[in-house]
């Protein structure tokens, strides 16, 4: 039987180790859009980056309401689900603060620096996400 999680307990699952996302948002003509982010965890809220010119980018400008997913693929199965409005910031000190934690946290802390100085640049943007909503379980398939 799958075990709910409250709002903090599916959060700290979804940040226990590296797990990419998959943020959803809408394009300018109405469909969807998923892609894979990296992220890191700023208390409740949900950080990442994305370059302002790109497809995400320019729908996150557009309408702030998105939902992220954190899934585990391997039997028993587990899930979190978070919707919630985002924040931009170009702000060039948090972009590299952010890039290089973020980089740290998937590719290694000897790999941060470098994450940092490569994706903290002039066009890409601090991505912060305030969740409205966190659902989550764990073991589902059993």
């Amino acid at each position: 039987m799958a075990t709910e999680l409250s709002w903090s307990a599916a959060l700290d699952w979804a940040f226990a180790r590296p797990r990419t996302a998959t943020l959803a948002t809408t394009l300018a003509d109405g469909s969807p859009l998923a892609t894979p982010v990296w992220v890191a965890r700023d208390g409740d809220r949900i950080v990442f980056n994305t370059g302002a010119d790109t497809a995400k980018g320019r729908a996150l400008r557009r309408d702030p309401r998105v939902a992220l997913s954190f899934d585990d693929e391997r039997p028993p199965f587990s899930f979190v689900t978070v919707r919630g409005t985002v924040e931009l910031d170009e702000d060039p000190e948090r972009l590299v603060r952010w890039a290089s934690e973020i980089g740290g946290r998937y590719m290694g802390a000897e790999h941060a620096e470098d994450c940092g100085r490569r994706n903290g640049v002039p066009g890409e943007l601090l991505v912060v996400v305030t969740p409205t909503r966190v659902i989550g379980a764990l073991d589902i398939a059993e």
